[in-house]
């Protein structure tokens, strides 16, 4: 690979990068083709040479975001075993991953956003999650198939839900507990108990 070469391709990462973190922190309405390419340390020409528009720069970021969590999940479940899905829900409703938008998790950050794409984002979106779905149905205990991946889409569902409401929260305080509140009920749903 020529000089030239390596360059295009650490500047492609770069922009790619950028644009996971500026738009998971400041959402897609938040940050702007000129903001992105700064925050990469590139030119705007640039950004649109490698992306083309900053649509397709929000789903190659959505997709690196949601492909991040199809790795997590396996690592998850084989370093902690039948206890993985309370370390994975101690850790998304934590205070650090709480307060990192900018390299939080994609689902939360960005599904709020996907919800008002373009279809193609949309379809990438519904094909990820369904993945993540499915292996975090994998993991949780029962042996119907079809009652795993309803706990694991109430699971999911808590968590996103729980940790996106704590994000707006303004007083510290009221985050953490929204996030206290929450973490038996996702911890329920995955194990399969009844919630009431």
């Amino acid at each position: 690979m020529t000089k030239q070469n390596t360059r295009k391709a650490e500047t492609r990462k770069a922009l790619l990068k950028a644009s996971g973190r500026m738009f998971k922190k400041e959402g897609f309405d938040g940050i702007g083709v000129d903001g992105i390419a700064n925050a990469a340390g590139a030119t705007s020409g640039a950004f649109y040479a490698h992306l083309k528009s900053k649509n397709d720069a929000f789903r190659m970021a959505l997709e690196a975001g949601l492909d991040e969590v199809i790795e997590t999940i396996p690592d998850y479940q084989r370093q902690y075993g039948k206890g993985w899905f309370d370390a994975f829900a101690r850790y998304y409703l934590g205070a650090a991953h709480r307060k990192d938008r900018a390299c939080g998790c994609a689902m939360t950050a960005m599904s709020p956003d996907v919800a008002r794409a373009d279809a193609d984002t949309r379809e990438l979106y519904d094909l990820k999650m369904d993945r993540i779905a499915d292996l975090i149905a994998r993991g949780l205990p029962g042996a119907v198939e079809e009652e795993r991946r309803k706990s694991a889409w109430a699971f999911l569902s808590i968590l996103i839900g729980a940790l996106t409401t704590a994000r707006a929260m303004a007083d510290e305080k009221l985050a953490e507990e929204v996030a206290n509140a929450a973490l038996p009920v996702a911890l329920a749903a995955a194990s399969g108990c009844e919630i009431s």
